[in-house]
């Protein structure tokens, strides 16, 4: 048997050669420093430290090599390994850093950009304000009474001591549906002759609501009301109203009154007042317009040159409707005895509230649909 060869040189085996090491580790620092990107430092890594890279199948060599000398090849290998590995990190620690940084740059969003192309919705602000008003009054036990858009005019004129020759029951301020006799009438004293017309006010609520509920009645009625109007910045020929109906026993105007200054405080602010000046309603007596102070100026502009108020030309009130002791001959034509109950009434449109509670200046674009009117006032619920 023939002894070992010791003398075996392990620079005779090409792969294990030191300037074929230091080419092959040399050749993948260089493909490493040129990789451009994620992807090709991929590519770089599978040629140049893959299991069929050329420092791989070196190191497989060393195998085969004589005792003796696999320490000094092992050496030689490992530390060009070690090199490229280490090139690989670094080079792939900058890629990733660089990919970051482009990333933040090209996908960057603009947050005050729209969010979605479907804008939100918004409630209208007339129907905003009308669940507001109830709410004030059913806090005070008052019940939300409704009614017919079409009603007859017994109960939008007779029932309400509007005589058939009241300015207000000509075509020049009323829609008429049904001319008198035509209708065949809908119940109620003397109203199988009246006609049907869209009605003017929703007090024709509170003559129902008199004739369904035995008193002590307390109701509160919004709704839409119709008048033969042009359509301009302070007129619709269609709006909003709310009423409010009050009969009881031992009523009186300073129950009224105390009722409209918890209404403005709740609705306009703690600190606002209002007055009634006498005036004529033909459902009410004594009757009287209700105005409150102007809640832009609080009355400073009274007198004060230096301080004009568009909101109530520096009268100091704003007139927001009407109100008064219901008329003994309204309640008698509900069959309700005015010798033993009083009660008191008042209403105003909510078109014009909004436009004093917002400063609205026109009141189509309360009728227009544009959303980008009533978008501002929001979802309130």
């Amino acid at each position: 048997m023939s002894a070992p060869n010791k003398s075996y040189d392990p620079v005779e085996v090409e792969a294990l050669k030191p300037e074929e090491i230091d080419r092959a580790r040399d050749a993948a620092l260089a493909a490493i420093a040129a990789a451009g990107d994620l992807e090709a430092l991929r590519e770089v890594k599978a040629a140049h430290a893959g299991d069929r890279s050329p420092l791989a199948l070196a190191n497989r060599e060393i195998g085969a090599l004589p005792p003796h000398a696999k320490a000094e090849a092992g050496r030689r290998v490992g530390q060009a390994r070690g090199a490229v590995g280490q090139a690989l990190k670094r080079r792939q620690e900058e890629l990733e850093a660089e990919r970051d940084e482009r990333v933040l740059v090209e996908e960057a969003v603009d947050v005050t950009l729209p969010f979605d192309r479907v804008p939100a919705g918004a409630r209208h602000p007339l129907t905003t304000l009308s669940e507001r008003i109830e709410d004030v009054f059913v806090a005070m036990g008052y019940e939300v009474a409704e009614g017919p858009e079409a009603e007859a005019e017994w109960f939008n004129f007779d029932a309400l001591n509007i005589a058939p020759d009241h300015p207000a029951r000509t075509m020049q301020d009323t829609f008429f549906v049904q001319g008198p006799g035509e209708s065949g009438g809908s119940g109620g004293s003397g109203e199988g002759e009246s006609g049907v017309v869209l009605r003017t006010h929703t007090s024709p609520v509170q003559i129902r609501s008199l004739l369904e509920r035995k008193p002590p009645v307390y109701v509160i009625c919004p709704g839409r009301v119709y008048r033969t109007d042009e359509l301009d910045a302070t007129h619709t020929p269609v709006f909003h109203q709310v009423e409010l109906l009050a009969v009881d026993e031992g009523l009186t105007m300073a129950d009224l009154k105390g009722t409209l200054d918890h209404m403005v405080r709740s609705l306009f602010g703690e600190d606002l007042r209002t007055r009634l000046r006498p005036s004529y309603f033909p459902f009410t007596e004594p009757s009287a317009e209700m105005d409150m102070v102007c809640f832009a100026c609080r009355g400073e502009s009274v007198g004060n040159p230096d301080r004009p108020c568009r909101t109530c030309s520096s009268e100091g009130w704003i007139e927001l409707g009407g109100c008064g002791m219901v008329n003994p001959r309204v309640l008698t034509a509900c069959g309700v005895d005015p010798e033993r109950y009083s009660g008191f009434a008042f209403g105003f449109g909510i078109e014009r509230m909004l436009m004093f509670r917002h400063n609205v200046e026109d009141m189509r674009d309360m009728v227009e649909g544009d959303v980008r009117f009533t978008r501002p006032f929001g979802m309130e619920i």
